[in-house]
């Protein structure tokens, strides 16, 4: 029996090679708050996509020329990869952010020219800032499917759309799992360079307790979501308001119509057509994509904030033992 094609198995994993951890966390970081975007290059290898090269975009100061200007590097760097038997398929894109905040328009129609070319492709975030409390914020993303066929259709998300495809804010963007992998010559060297025993920077760091300033953020960041989020709000119930205001206004004037055309016929004239006139043309309904994407930033925000707070807890619940422990 013939196997399945790779687009027929659902994408479950993104596998990263270390090395492309550490190219894209010195790409990012050393051009905070700066945002950069780097290629994507590796294998897609039935559910697992695996990242095994990156390189980064140059920075541009034109926005006129960024496209061909990318077009070319890309290209370029492309030639020169496949020159040295490197791994030069394109699975995606990197890019960092700013607390999160990268849930846009601007990334969807990104993912829908990357996929006109490539069915499978994912979008790696990376997040200086957060970094600096221990983690390691990387998220690789895709759009979901049944997004994406309601989005070639409609851009807007007109509500047709929305109830055709039962589409909710959470369809738009889906979280894949990521999984670090280290080749065995790599793992035996960080091993043998590995210092024994002993506390690190890197552990003392996880216990930094100074989480005030990106909680600040992410409340700021919070609340201009939830302003963005009532003006939406108010876009709808604008355009029911105007809706039924129309509707009354046609009504009115076909009840008037309908009388005179009543006298027309009494004279023996001919009636008029009692077809919608020209001023009454449908007015254009908000879509629901900047809504869900909102909706989607907004859950983003909450979930750093949850995390924050469940870590601080713990640091301190850990500090009060240490604290009892030497007293």
């Amino acid at each position: 029996m013939a196997s399945k094609k790779t687009e027929d198995v659902p994408l479950r994993v993104v596998q990263l090679d270390g090395h492309v951890v550490l190219k894209v966390i010195k790409h990012c970081s050393e051009h905070q708050p700066s945002l950069v975007t780097g290629q994507l290059l590796g294998l897609d290898v039935g559910s697992t996509l695996e990242v095994t090269d990156c390189f980064p975009f140059p920075g541009r100061s034109d926005e006129e020329e960024m496209d061909n200007d990318t077009a070319s590097y890309q290209l370029d760097m492309m030639r020169c990869l496949r020159e040295v038997n490197v791994d030069n398929n394109t699975v995606g894109w990197y890019q960092s952010t700013v607390i999160g905040s990268f849930q846009t328009e601007d990334l969807i129609q990104t993912f829908i020219s990357y996929q006109e070319s490539i069915k499978r492709c994912i979008a790696l975030i990376y997040d200086p800032q957060l970094a600096e409390t221990g983690d390691l914020p990387l998220r690789a993303i895709k759009l979901k499917d049944s997004f994406i066929s309601a989005y070639k259709a409609d851009k807007v998300l007109g509500s047709e759309t929305v109830k055709k495809g039962n589409l909710t804010w959470k369809d738009v963007f889906e979280d894949l799992p990521i999984q670090i992998h280290n080749s065995a010559l790599v793992t035996a060297l960080m091993a043998s360079i590995e210092p024994a025993g002993g506390m690190q920077q890197k552990d003392l760091d996880k216990l930094n307790l100074s989480v005030v300033p990106l909680f600040e953020k992410n409340l700021d960041f919070l609340n201009e979501c939830l302003d963005d989020l009532v003006n939406e709000q108010q876009k709808v119930s604008y355009y029911h308001r105007n809706v039924a205001r129309q509707q009354q206004q046609q009504a009115q004037w076909l009840q008037k119509r309908r009388q005179e055309n009543a006298q027309r016929r009494a004279t023996g004239e001919e009636p008029l057509p009692e077809e919608d006139p020209v001023q009454f043309k449908p007015i254009p309904e908000p879509g629901a994509l900047e809504n869900y994407l909102i909706t989607n930033q907004i859950a983003n925000y909450c979930g750093s904030l949850s995390s924050f707070s469940a870590q601080s807890l713990q640091k301190l619940q850990l500090m009060e033992g240490l604290q009892r422990v030497h007293m």
